[in-house]
């Protein structure tokens, strides 16, 4: 269990570092769909790095989802949980490290933090935003509970699952910055306080419900391919 811990927290240590240090550090320069690429990129590169360890959920929210669909335990969901949030927290202390060393002491203004409202890109409503992180979260994690179990097409979940990821992150940056993921909201938000911290909790319960749902509608075999 330990190494598949150690591989949840890397994981998503890549996941973070990758995709929020696109959005913090280079955004201006590749843009929205630049950021969306990285961050489908990194679970492309975590799932085949280390998916044959712990399945790489590196979520929270995928993490909910395998227990409601019956394929985790309560106790491996709690280490995982606590896994992915650690590799979060740290790849935002590397980012903010890196920020901080900008020439002419820069302020580390954003770490790909999510957020919604006035001032925050789109401006959406919190309705909008809780609908979009539900949303999308059950479609990220029906993704993920389909491309890994019996009858998927073997090799290929690891790219199935960073390409709908990308797709998320197309439509839905505007919106909330794209969570789908406690723990990688979690980790920018805690260095940068304020705001982020505020609205956190967005976006550790919509991915969750969104989540849950998911491995619930598996379950119950309606999006489970017949055995």
């Amino acid at each position: 269990m330990s190494k598949k811990l150690i591989a949840e927290a890397l994981g998503t240590f890549i996941l973070v570092f990758f995709g929020c240090g696109a959005a913090a550090i280079a955004g201006p320069l590749v843009g929205y769909t630049g950021i969306a690429f990285a961050f489908g990129i990194s679970i492309v590169a975590a799932a085949y790095g280390l998916g044959a360890i712990s399945g790489a959920h590196l979520n929270p929210a995928v993490s909910l989802g395998f227990v409601t669909s019956g394929r985790m335990s309560i106790g491996d969901f709690i280490g995982y949980v606590i896994a992915q949030v650690i590799g979060a927290i740290i790849a935002a202390g590397v980012l903010y490290i890196i920020l901080s060393g900008q020439a002419g002491g820069s302020p580390v203004t954003g770490l790909g933090t999510n957020g919604y409202g006035p001032g925050y890109l789109g401006e959406y409503t919190l309705g909008a935003a809780l609908v979009f992180e539900v949303v999308a979260t059950f479609v990220f994690v029906a993704v993920i509970l389909g491309a890994t179990g019996a009858g998927a097409a073997p090799g290929f979940a690891g790219l199935a699952i960073g390409l709908t990821l990308t797709g998320i992150h197309l439509v839905g940056i505007n919106v909330t910055g794209v969570s789908v993921n406690p723990a990688r909201s979690i980790g920018p938000a805690v260095f940068m306080g304020g705001e982020a911290l505020a609205q956190l909790w967005v976006f550790i319960v919509a991915p969750l419900v969104g989540g849950a749902i998911a491995g619930i509608v598996y379950g119950a075999g309606l999006t489970k391919a017949d055995a």
